[in-house]
């Protein structure tokens, strides 16, 4: 029986061989899912996930109300060349809902998505949904590292379909942008809805035009982030929009302070409007927003930094025909430590506390009942731009 186990193996080996043979030459000529000649575009890609994942212990009024884990950001970006001279990048917000503008036709997740075309070395064209180029630190930080924003960025629309021309001088220093952009990313129609807008009338052309400056003084230890932003909102109801940013670095230290200013003919941001309206109402009108925000940065070890952010925003709306009514004062503490375990990843633990008060004037408290409040936010958790490819 052996004898003929080893016949039959002497017969078959030669079949197997070549068999095998054939099977690896079968396996080379299957093509690789990216084509090899364009294999090489990946190493001007970047993929990351913008992360912020915390333990969240909530107060209202100084009473414990509740405790959860929350994901309080994940937005997936890619970027990176595809030309010599364009280049793209893509982010979107995955913790926030997706519903499609009407005016944009694009997910309010969306955060960005636009192509950068380099016209000469100094001069860039930016065409797509971009964040709007208010100026100020505050909007220019990763949102991962924002624990909380001041009223303005947090209520308006920061990202915006449009298209941006910005050169920088020779110098290096100093960079002016303009930018032409969508007003809102819906309809006037569906932006105030649930208001009595028949006295408006919609915008036949709703655009927006933002000028910038950044520039860079004192041997970079000083860094400016200035705009004026003209927003048509209606028919003859415009939004003027000051900003002033200022960054200080020296060291172990980092100052950052924005002044921003924001007259609305229609309460675009709509925290003056929530205040003075009751039921199908026509939205506020001249509205003034006045706000200031600081932050401080120390680094106190190598990978040990402490945070304390200091906020405050001023709301003024015309009402029973007086345009100077202070409406509310509100404001923003958030100390906040930061341990970074790795010195070759951007990866930091932290422990915060976010504490907010809402300050209502005798007008208001007077007209609208409103009452002043505060809340808090507890929280431990990481932050983390994690780049997986």
């Amino acid at each position: 029986m052996k004898k003929y186990f080893v016949y039959i193996v002497v017969v078959l080996l030669p079949i197997f061989a070549v068999a095998q043979k054939q099977e690896n030459k079968s396996d080379l000529e299957y093509q690789s899912l990216i084509p090899v000649e364009k294999q090489s575009l990946l190493k001007n890609v970047d993929v990351i996930f913008n992360t912020r994942l915390a333990f969240d212990n909530k107060f209202e009024e100084g009473d414990y109300e509740s405790s959860n884990f929350s994901s309080n950001q994940f937005r997936l970006e890619i970027k990176g060349k595809i030309h010599e001279k364009v280049s793209f990048r893509f982010r979107d917000r995955y913790t926030r809902e997706h519903k499609v503008g009407n005016l944009d036709n694009m997910s309010r997740s969306t955060d960005l998505a636009y192509l950068v075309f380099t016209l000469s070395p100094q001069t860039k064209l930016t065409l797509g949904k971009q964040s709007t180029d208010w100026g100020g630190m505050e909007l220019d930080l990763n949102p991962i590292d924002i624990l909380e924003y001041n009223d303005l960025i947090e209520y308006a629309d920061n990202y915006l379909i449009g298209a941006t021309i910005s050169h920088t001088l020779k110098d290096g220093k100093n960079t002016f942008g303009l930018q032409a952009l969508n007003t809102r990313t819906k309809s006037l129609d569906v932006q105030y809805e649930g208001y009595d807008i028949s006295g408006l009338t919609a915008a036949k052309a709703p655009l927006a035009f933002v000028s910038s400056w950044r520039g860079s003084l004192f041997e970079g230890k000083i860094k400016t982030a200035y705009s004026y932003s003209y927003f048509t909102e209606a028919k003859n109801k415009v939004m003027h929009y000051f900003v002033l940013g200022n960054k200080y670095k020296s060291n172990n230290l980092t100052l950052m302070y924005d002044f921003q200013y924001s007259f609305e003919a229609l309460d675009n941001k709509g925290i003056a409007s929530n205040i003075i309206t009751s039921g199908f109402q026509a939205p506020a009108e001249d509205v003034k927003y006045i706000e200031h925000w600081l932050r401080a940065e120390y680094k106190i070890q190598p990978n040990v930094n402490i945070l304390l952010t200091v906020m405050t925003n001023n709301t003024y709306a015309k009402s029973n025909g007086n345009s100077n009514e202070k409406l509310v004062t509100t404001y923003g503490l958030i100390p906040t430590v930061e341990y970074s375990p790795f010195k070759d990843l951007n990866l930091r633990f932290y422990v915060s506390y976010v504490a907010r008060k809402y300050n209502y004037s005798s007008y208001s408290e007077t007209q609208f009942s409103a009452a002043d409040r505060n809340t808090g936010r507890f929280s431990i958790g990481f932050i983390a731009p994690l780049l997986v490819f």
